[in-house]
């Protein structure tokens, strides 16, 4: 069975605003996958798509990704990241791709590996 991995806002928005061809990345590093994202990223996506501007075209397309390529899991936090850490904490995810410094610390202290930027449009695998 493929490993589970969450992806969080920062993570749908890196085709717009770095470069990042996610999905292949993804591959390129685990091969087969199953992409989850909770519902409160889904609507922080939305939410920031309303803004206009390079952010706004990034989280649309964040958005359509998520809800194209991701089974959406609902979760008890109501906040994005901490749902991200939720899924890690529980076990029910083996990586997590963000961006974000403090949410990547958070997913790390759960021991779980998170995927990340590293140089130009590259992602690898940091291991807790």
């Amino acid at each position: 069975m493929p490993p589970t991995v969450a992806i969080d806002t920062s993570g749908f928005m890196m085709p717009v605003e770095l470069d990042v061809r996610l999905f292949d990345e993804l591959e390129r590093l685990l091969d087969a996958y199953e992409p989850v994202t909770p519902q409160p990223v889904v609507e922080e996506l939305r939410r920031l798509s309303e803004s206009g501007g390079e952010e706004g075209i990034a989280a649309s397309v964040g958005h359509d990704l998520a809800t194209d390529r991701c089974l959406i899991v609902d979760t008890t936090e109501s906040y994005a990241d901490d749902a991200i850490v939720e899924l890690a904490r529980d076990g029910q995810v083996e990586y997590v791709v963000t961006n974000d410094q403090p949410l990547r610390d958070r997913v790390l202290d759960a021991s779980v590996p998170v995927i990340a930027l590293r140089g130009t449009n590259k992602l690898a695998i940091t291991q807790p």
